[in-house]
């Protein structure tokens, strides 16, 4: 089982959602991939992707973009899971400081509120230290406009990295590691 968490402002609609879905239905595992819609609030995000994780049949490994790159790696430390990182947020609590206010949903034009109290849930799932690098697997790229990925390649240390040149916050080589991340997950057949 994959659950994929999705970045700030965005929704399982997002391009890399859609694609690894339908990549892991051309293999037949349609069945085994999991993406909703999280709410603006950290601490609700990963209760509802927790409640997943427990329903699973078998141990998820998590995938998660951006801010969802924060939110499976507190739950993989969690709950001894292994996890994909894709141009993840190191540091959320100080790169999204500035967002709080209303926002607009990128995919369906909703818009929310990200409060004042979310900066402290995220500051609550910070995780210092990786407890097993090896469970991790980070996917980034140099020309994140939004996140430092040297930040990234630090907090991953001892862990598998791709790291690509050029690019952008939207890992723009996505495609071509659908198959690795399905293989990092456990499912290839």
């Amino acid at each position: 089982m994959i659950v994929y968490l999705h970045g700030f402002r965005s929704s399982p609609k997002s391009s890399k959602a859609q694609r690894l879905r339908a990549r892991m239905a051309a293999r037949g595992l349609g069945q085994a991939f999991w993406c909703e819609q999280l709410p603006p609030s950290p601490r609700e995000a990963v209760r509802l992707a927790e409640r997943q994780i427990a329903a699973a049949a078998a141990p998820a490994t998590l995938v998660g973009s951006s801010l969802g790159g924060h939110y499976a790696t507190w739950l993989a430390e969690k709950h001894g899971l292994r996890a994909v990182v894709v141009n993840p947020a190191v540091v959320a609590h100080l790169s999204l400081a500035e967002f709080v206010g209303p926002q607009t949903n990128l995919y369906s034009g909703e818009t929310f509120e990200f409060r004042p109290e979310y900066i402290g849930e995220l500051r609550a799932l910070e995780v210092p230290r990786l407890s097993r690098p090896q469970d991790f697997l980070l996917l980034a790229e140099t020309g994140d406009e939004v996140l430092d990925y040297r930040q990234a390649v630090a907090k991953y240390a001892g862990a598998r990295q791709v790291v690509l040149e050029g690019g952008d916050h939207s890992f723009t080589r996505w495609d071509d590691h659908l198959d690795l991340i399905i293989d990092f997950a456990g499912l290839g057949r």
